[in-house]
């Protein structure tokens, strides 16, 4: 990690609040009491920004500097807001297309997600607050740069997104081991959004209901899955291989 991603110390930190820098999250040492704490964590509450109690130890393990217990974590790109780039999107004549990413944490899955939708023309990228891998320096190089050229809108909850785009009239695909139909049987010409979930756990239930069409990847191997980051490729391309077929507008 680099001194560019973060800011230490209880002041600076309020003082990048202010200034509306692209805060990822803060985080605060347990034991951290005072009026100053209390004025940082209100402040990040009325600017919407993350915190999280945290050890010290783990503040020390990014720095040893002065830090006071708080340690922000810059966001290497500005996050967009779903309800604005939607309608941008429809205006702008785009056949839309969008990759929710339901509790990737693994920034090399994150980085190769991202580099594959830019390469594919995807529109957007869709991550929660919450249980997400973040937007840093880290990514931004595992993702070749991608991550500078498509925008990322982070959420409260990806159910919430889906029921979004829904509602906007994307057909939302959650791809998952638990789906009946293969991908190859889905239909991805429309507004179309795909979700991929957790390495570990999959595309979390909340989120899996509310999704609109469940397809699978066959798997015919002893191991029982792909890779995120691979299953995220082959799902991106079917999308553009059934656009391409239709003679349909990639970008």
């Amino acid at each position: 990690m680099e001194k560019s991603d973060y800011i230490y110390g209880i002041r600076a930190v309020m003082e990048a609040i202010e200034a509306g820098k692209d805060i990822d999250k803060i985080f605060i040492a347990k034991d951290l009491q005072g009026d100053l704490a209390s004025q940082l964590i209100g402040l990040a509450r009325k600017m919407h920004v993350i915190t999280q109690r945290v050890p010290v130890e783990r503040i020390n393990r990014i720095t040893r500097k002065n830090h006071q217990g708080v340690l922000a974590m810059m966001s290497a790109v500005t996050y967009h807001r779903l309800d604005h780039l939607v309608p941008e999107l429809y205006e702008a004549g785009i056949l839309p297309f969008i990759v929710i990413l339901d509790g990737i944490t693994d920034v090399r899955n994150f980085g190769a997600i991202a580099r594959t939708c830019e390469c594919a023309g995807a529109d957007a990228i869709i991550i929660p607050e919450h249980g997400s891998v973040s937007v840093g320096g880290d990514a931004v190089k595992t993702s070749a740069g991608a991550l500078l050229h498509i925008p990322v809108c982070r959420v409260g909850s990806t159910a919430w997104a889906v029921r979004f785009l829904k509602d906007n009239g994307y057909n939302v695909v959650a791809v998952s081991e638990k789906a009946d139909m293969s991908y190859v049987e889905g239909e991805y010409t429309g507004p179309v959004a795909l979700v991929m979930g957790a390495e570990d756990t999959g595309i979390s239930e909340n989120t899996l209901s509310e999704c609109t069409t469940k397809v699978g990847i066959p798997m015919f191997g002893n191991i029982g899955s792909l890779n995120v980051s691979v299953a995220a490729g082959v799902m991106i391309y079917e999308v553009v291989r059934q656009r391409l077929n239709a003679n349909l507008e990639i970008i």
